[in-house]
């Protein structure tokens, strides 16, 4: 008995690791290019996307499990244009995941104001839902 209150006593003095870290979007952006990694960390401000560059949207995500689905996708106006899903088949610390153009479409992006947006789905539900400002790609 006293063997299991001491135990219990170290674990609320020290701390009980968390089992994992609930996964959160630490960047959700627009860019004129396929960003990495390394970009992201510095924290830079990135290049915006215009009517003559490529558009990217980027969503750069941490604590993710196996099972859990990923989806970026590059929207016009509430209208998705371009997206990317991923089903995780073991847990990642981090994971970046993109979707777009890097070229520019024939005639340059039309009109119009644009957003990153990432759902994360886990165990059959949304899990995180979150869009980047609207911009326009002037």
């Amino acid at each position: 008995m006293l063997t299991r209150a001491l135990f219990a006593l170290a674990l609320i003095c020290m701390g009980v690791p968390a089992a994992a870290e609930d996964a959160k979007v630490l960047a959700l952006g627009l860019a004129d290019h396929a960003v990495t990694e390394e970009e992201l960390e510095k924290g830079e401000a990135l290049a915006p996307p215009r009517f003559n560059s490529g558009g990217v949207a980027y969503a750069w995500m941490s604590g993710l499990k196996q099972g859990d689905t990923v989806e970026v996708a590059l929207v016009k106006d509430g209208k998705t244009l371009m997206h990317n899903t991923e089903t995780l088949a073991e847990d990642k610390a981090r994971l970046l995941l993109l979707a777009g153009k890097q070229a520019v479409p024939a005639g340059g992006w039309p009109a119009g104001k644009y957003n990153a947006a990432v759902t994360i789905t886990r165990d059959g539900k949304t899990f995180i839902e979150q869009t980047s400002t609207p911009t326009p790609f002037e």
